[in-house]
């Protein structure tokens, strides 16, 4: 098999050697390793469809590997049978922008093109591709759109779902999906690609997409609010909603005990308050039309709230530069939790009028069962996605002996919260390795059973990424 693999992608698309291999079956925090037999990197679409036919061949396993960036563990290749361990399919040296088309807000992109790139090119013709999260300078497209990515601007522009306008897929045989026309109308039957986002790389290999484009936002207000409670927050976004609700570009709430290890362990970091607000809301309007006076509108909302008892204090940024300060800020959360501890992460979705009972609800449950973690809330307010930590100290996680149950005992008491206000458990992070369990607790009986069928169908012997999102 390694030698008909070399045929087809070259030396430079091959890895054999364990040490070589270790950044490619590690996840990024570290937590979790697997195995494979090599980690392959196709150059294009046509070499992923020939190393596809020799792993249906050969019977092997499959792992597509984006940028590495997830949460979830779904990248880390674990075959679950030790005489196929598979292979790790890399699409890092498929990073091409394919075309772009301004007229109709199109741009057609290699799967392992990376989000900043993306951002830069589609600023260069003056036009934005609003996802914006932690991870720009690594997050590749592919594992974007497989985990269905969200972000600080889904409030405004939905998550990678509605930004897809096409995809190009290999499927688990080596046939090629050829979807990339990016037609505004279509309605000749299935809309396939829905499957692929949000699917992990269990359904196919996506390989390229047509992505939408958005007018550059030339003219922009960002400002950081100190309020004293969740309540308080989404009062002001019905506030903001009244006055400036089509500008809204991102409002996103966290907590002080967030912003403390923020301020603990990342450089560059200005608190423009004396001490850390206790809750924290960052909000961005913008717009394309320059006459717009965002400032003042910004300003307004602000006034109204500090009149109506809702702020304590604010500060509106007054050049670019204290944007991007806010900003770094709000963006440097899963690396200063990574240097803190050990944060078991949940991706919690509720009606953004239901966020702050959650945040109680979940404060009493942690504090009833696991009195010795620290909670943070990194909270996407203008859509209800509530990232609800709880963060463990090494030398605490050190005592615990099984550590997957307890992580596993964690996050099923968080979801039961936010089941109880009929919410999500998977906002935006995905399933991986680390929720199949909770897919087949919590979701609909039904839905379950189609999703199983669903699979069958594209990959009926359970190759692409086996036992990601569902159980083996």
């Amino acid at each position: 098999m390694i030698d008909r693999l070399l045929q087809i992608v070259g030396p430079k698309g091959l890895i054999t050697d364990a040490t070589d291999m270790l950044p490619y079956v590690t996840d990024w925090r570290e937590r979790k390793q697997g195995k494979a037999v090599c980690v392959v990197l196709p150059a294009s679409t046509e070499e992923v469809s020939e190393v596809m036919k020799v792993a249906a061949h050969m019977r092997q396993p499959v792992f597509p590997l984006g940028g590495n960036t997830g949460l979830c563990y779904g990248a880390v290749p674990e075959s679950g049978n030790p005489e196929k361990p598979g292979i790790v399919l890399s699409l890092r040296r498929m990073n091409q922008i394919r075309d772009i088309d301004v007229v109709s807000d199109i741009i057609t992109i290699d799967a392992g093109a990376i989000l900043a790139d993306v951002h830069a090119v589609a600023d260069d013709v003056g036009r934005q591709f609003p996802m914006h999260l932690g991870s720009d300078g690594s997050a590749q497209i592919g594992g974007l759109i497989s985990t269905n990515a969200g972000g600080t601007a889904v409030v405004r522009y939905g998550p990678m779902r509605d930004l897809v306008a096409g995809l190009e897929v290999v499927l688990a045989d080596g046939r090629i999906i050829r979807d990339l026309a990016a037609l505004r109308k279509d309605n000749t039957g299935y809309m396939l690609r829905q499957l692929f986002i949000g699917a992990e790389g269990t359904l196919g290999i996506i390989t390229g997409a047509a992505l939408k484009l958005f007018p550059k936002q030339s003219n922009s207000a960002h400002a950081w609010i100190d309020v004293a409670s969740p309540d308080d927050a989404v009062k002001l976004l019905s506030l903001f909603k009244a006055t400036a609700g089509q500008f809204i570009e991102a409002f996103e709430l966290v907590s002080a005990s967030q912003f403390e290890l923020v301020q603990r362990h990342i450089d560059r970091v200005r608190i423009p308050f004396s001490q850390v607000p206790l809750w924290s809301l960052m909000v961005e309007l913008s717009t394309s039309d320059t006459h717009t006076d965002l400032d003042a509108m910004m300003g307004e909302v602000l006034e109204a709230g500090l009149e109506g008892g809702l702020i304590r204090d604010a500060v509106i940024a007054s050049s670019q530069q204290q944007a991007e300060e806010i900003w770094h800020v709000r963006h440097s959360v899963s690396e200063a939790n990574k240097k803190e501890g050990i944060g078991i992460v949940h991706d919690v979705a509720v009606r953004t009028s239901l966020v702050p009972a959650f945040i109680d609800a979940a404060d009493k449950v942690s504090a009833e069962r696991f009195p010795r973690a620290q909670t943070q809330v990194v909270c996407h307010l203008g859509d209800g996605n509530v990232h609800y930590i709880l963060m463990f100290s090494h030398d605490d996680w050190a005592e615990i002996a099984d550590k997957d149950a307890f992580a596993l005992q964690v996050e099923q008491a968080i979801h039961d919260v936010g089941a109880s206000f009929n919410g999500t458990f998977s906002a935006e992070h995905g399933i991986g390795r680390k929720l199949p369990e909770e897919l087949m607790r919590l979701v609909d009986p039904l839905r379950y059973q189609l999703m199983q069928q669903v699979k069958q169908v594209f990959d009926p012997e359970n190759r692409l990424n086996p036992g990601v999102l569902l159980r083996r």
